[in-house]
């Protein structure tokens, strides 16, 4: 008799998804998915739309990390308007990447301290009203209020630039439409009102130590948990650094074997394409010289990390060197170092954001470059959660005929699916029987990612939590349900 358990929706990631796990007659995994199953349609229906409201409409797609999409749809514009990020002005592209920066910032300490730091503090089987963060903050006060406060950080940084913390306009074809001033300055620099940049700096070490002690003290967990073989794709700069607005391609395999040579952004057309599956709608992009099969790649902290040769700030790279020194791999492919991977990207972030604060440069008002239009335009940027690409082409009138979107969650599809395979595989086929702890593994798996699903394709609604057994004859033979979802 085979069984089908329903895990409806996934938790504590920004959308909404539904794992299935098939079990044979004889209780082991047949199958697993990782579903997304509902539609939003953002390629289709910005066509029609002139080029210029692109970079404020697709940050429609999602409230966590509109900055990222508003910055790509942006170098793709500029290029319509015939700007290279080589060609933007010294001010505009400071500005631009104090905008990415302070949104990494944040998005970085709203999963590490919100949705991560549950499963981290108190355990994947401690019960289920305790893994949030109410109880983190119960639990551990300090911690939860330096969260609170470093993604307080980044958000000002993002008010202060776009006017809003949350879709906020900044970007315009060829520049940035404001300067910034040096009262806004003066508030991230001299810690009045709310934590000073130096101190953003401080605290993120504080939170790398305390994570490595997580490592440290249980390090076979973190080390075997959805441990993996798997592809690492992200953009490095001419000698080889890590580099989040612009830059090359670099893909590696699992032993660190090139397989995407450091790439032009504008050629990704040339490597990349994407699969479909009938149980999801997110896509799956893989590298054709390599093949749908083995072609596939992680993207986001950990697979930067992995791809880079150094990080070009001189604490985030002392931490670097640590990482891979208590690894003891060239290529770290287990899902649970992510953590470590983005506390890292955290505190260069605040460094190149302190560096930005203290570069007259930024504070000049030429902004904004022209040159001769064109008919399609490429943007491409490291995002919170990996590789995100933009896409559009336009007629002589500057009306969007196409738009491809190969957001970051998309790229990481299969390894989620890996990750759920292997959770399945060795927990839930050895004990037999459904826990609510067990259960939560899944999610973890997938929750190590980021996933933003509303970027990746969903529409309204919300579902409550419910695990359903299923018998070969389609009915179900037993439920369980998470109370508040």
């Amino acid at each position: 008799m085979k069984k089908k358990i329903t895990i409806d929706p996934v938790t504590r990631v920004e959308g909404h998804g539904r794992v299935t796990i098939h079990l044979d007659a004889h209780g082991k995994v047949e199958d697993t998915f990782f579903h997304i199953v509902e539609f939003r349609g953002f390629e289709r229906f910005i066509q029609g739309h002139p080029y210029w409201e692109a970079p404020v409409l697709v940050q429609r797609l999602c409230g966590i990390c509109p900055v990222s999409h508003h910055l790509a749809a942006a170098k793709a514009i500029d290029q319509l308007v015939g700007i290279d990020p080589a060609a933007l002005s010294p001010a505009a592209s400071k500005l631009r990447r104090l905008l990415h920066y302070g949104q990494i910032f944040q998005s970085h300490a709203l999963h590490f301290f919100y949705l991560a730091s549950p499963d981290l503090l108190f355990g994947m089987d401690a019960p289920a009203a305790k893994r949030n963060v109410l109880a983190v903050a119960i639990e551990n006060k300090d911690l939860a209020r330096k969260g609170i406060l470093m993604r307080k950080f980044g958000q000002e940084i993002i008010h202060a630039i776009a006017g809003k913390r949350i879709h906020g306009v900044a970007a315009v074809p060829g520049g940035m439409y404001k300067t910034f001033t040096p009262e806004e300055r003066a508030y991230f620099l001299d810690g009045k009102d709310i934590p000073n940049i130096q101190t953003m700096i401080t605290w993120t070490q504080e939170v790398l130590t305390l994570l490595r002690g997580y490592h440290e003290k249980d390090r076979n967990l973190f080390d075997t948990f959805a441990r993996f073989p798997s592809g690492h794709l992200g953009m490095v700069d001419d000698r080889g650094n890590l580099e989040l607005y612009h830059g090359r391609l670099r893909a590696i395999d699992s032993t660190g074997n090139i397989t995407l040579p450091d790439v032009p952004t504008d050629d990704y057309q040339q490597y990349f394409s994407e699969a479909v599956e009938r149980w999801s709608y997110m896509k799956f992009p893989y590298l054709k010289a390599v093949g749908r099969e083995r072609g596939w790649n992680r993207v986001g902290p950990l697979a930067r990390l992995n791809v880079c040769t150094a990080i070009p700030t001189p604490l985030a790279e002392q931490e670097r060197q640590a990482f891979f020194a208590f690894s003891g791999q060239p290529v770290n492919n287990s899902t649970l170092y992510s953590h470590w991977a983005r506390l890292i990207e955290m505190l260069h972030c605040a460094e190149m954001i302190q560096d930005l604060l203290h570069d007259e440069e930024m504070m000049s008002t030429d902004l904004v470059r022209e040159g001769t239009p064109r008919l399609e335009g490429i943007g491409i940027i490291e995002a919170p959660r990996g590789t995100l690409t933009h896409h559009y082409q336009v007629d002589e009138r500057g009306m969007i005929t196409r738009c491809n979107l190969i957001v970051s969650t998309t790229h990481n599809n299969e390894a989620m699916n890996r990750a759920v395979r292997w959770v399945a595989d060795q927990v839930i086929s050895e004990q037999g029987t459904l826990t609510d702890g067990m259960l939560n593994q899944v999610e973890v798996a997938i929750r190590a990612y980021d996933p933003c699903l509303s970027c990746a394709t969903q529409a309204l609604g919300q579902m409550p939590l419910r695990v359903e057994l299923w018998n070969h004859q389609g009915k179900v033979i037993d439920e369980r349900r998470k109370n508040g979802y």
